[in-house]
């Protein structure tokens, strides 16, 4: 970056960044969820009410859970402490043995505060996010078992879940293709959609950056293609998000939290691959959205929500936010552009003096809102915890800010 002035103003802005995000990591985030371990019937607490009262006899997402053993094993490979071992452990001990279909194989969609199956379909996204667990969990512990059940995973997906164009949605529980209401928003129903093969793709990436083996890289490429030629939509900068099974758009819809999420997860994938001809191809992509989203949707501290028909969501969700911090992050790293790291730190803020939650109530630890008004305000009445409300896009957050800087102060 060249100007030691700047380069010095820029290192302590990432160095107070992250004195500020590992406080709430190891004093808010990591408390409130070993809160909720159940060692009764295993697993972690399924809804948390706005109310900050816990249900212990709530509906178990086995995608909640899924991204519960990826947080804490990633908390363990970072701050190697070893009860964050011990919770992954418990999360893993969880997905083996009661979201696994022993019948016919794969992760239910959830399942009852006692272990029984309540959703018995089955989602290519949730089997992603099990890999993604799954994957993470071996590198922490080591566990083969872990490793061999990501690979049955793998395998249902290729053999079972895509077709020569991309990935199908949703099945039952023996796998007959059904309707994709779990994935489908915004009054459409999608036969595919940008959300399942990211997270594909993002579960891949871990998958071999753990274990190396060539065919999962070819799947990343392979996907690298779809994005690059069915998703990415470079005329209006931005990503398609529903689509027909030919891959056309079915609604106009431009999600910008999508958008800055994807650009550093496959940013990370061309990381992990190290493939010049893919870095060549992807990068223009990642860069441009990137900067789109921070010309349309930066507003001075934080990121709206998407922008459906030319209407602009104004919300302020807890995960749009966490993602355009890693996101701005990135784009710093990739192009030394100091409005990137300022923007980076702004949402930061705004993340600590709007989103967490700071009410008197928690038996341990906090967690953040669903979402507030741009002004801060908070949304009354949504959960704090829920089936898709979870550690690990504000864990993920923080992971990254800590490892990026890590790696910054090497430099």
């Amino acid at each position: 970056m060249g100007n030691t002035m700047q380069d010095k103003k820029h290192s302590e802005i990432y160095t107070q960044m992250c004195s500020e995000v590992t406080q709430h990591l190891t004093e808010d985030i990591i408390p409130f969820w070993k809160s909720l371990r159940d060692d009764e019937n295993g697993g972690y607490t399924g809804f948390v009410g706005y109310d900050l009262k816990a249900d212990r006899k709530a509906v178990r997402g086995c995608i909640l859970n899924s991204r519960i053993t990826w947080f804490f094993a990633n908390a363990y490979t970072l701050l190697k402490d070893s009860s964050l071992l011990e919770e992954a452990a418990h999360g893993f001990a969880f997905l083996r043995d009661v979201c696994w279909d022993r019948t016919n194989g794969g992760v239910y969609w959830s399942v009852g505060h006692d272990g029984t199956p309540a959703e018995t379909l089955k989602h290519t996204y949730n089997q992603a996010f099990s890999i993604y667990a799954l994957s993470s969990y071996y590198e922490a512990s080591g566990d083969r078992e872990a490793l061999d059940l990501a690979y049955r995973l793998y395998d249902i997906i290729e053999g079972r879940m895509r077709d020569g164009s991309g990935y199908r949605e949703a099945f039952d529980e023996a796998f007959n293709e059904i309707g994709n209401d779990k994935l489908s928003e915004n009054g459409v129903m999608a036969s595919r959609t940008m959300n399942t093969l990211l997270h594909v793709f993002e579960a891949y990436t871990e998958l071999y950056r753990v274990d190396r083996d060539e065919k999962v890289a070819e799947k990343i490429k392979w996907m690298m293609d779809i994005i690059a030629t069915k998703v990415y939509n470079p005329k209006l900068h931005r990503q398609e998000v529903f689509f027909d099974d030919r891959w056309q758009p079915i609604i106009d819809l431009h999600s910008y939290g999508h958008d800055i999420e994807t650009a550093w997860l496959v940013d990370r994938g061309l990381e992990v691959l190290g493939d010049d001809a893919c870095v060549r191809r992807m990068s223009p992509i990642t860069r441009d959205l990137t900067q789109q989203v921070y010309k349309t949707a930066f507003r001075g501290a934080s990121l709206a929500n998407e922008c459906e028909n030319g209407v602009v969501d104004d919300r302020r969700i807890w995960w749009v936010q966490a993602e355009t911090v890693v996101g701005f992050l990135n784009a710093y790293e990739k192009t030394g552009r100091g409005e990137y790291l300022g923007a980076a730190r702004d949402v930061w803020g705004f993340i600590r003096d709007h989103l967490i939650d700071r009410r008197d109530g928690y038996a341990a630890g906090r967690e953040w809102y669903w979402w507030v008004g741009a002004d801060g305000t908070p949304a009354a009445g949504q959960p704090i915890v829920e089936p898709w409300k979870c550690p690990y896009h504000n864990g993920r957050m923080c992971f990254e800010v800590i490892r990026r800087q890590e790696i910054l102060s090497r430099k």
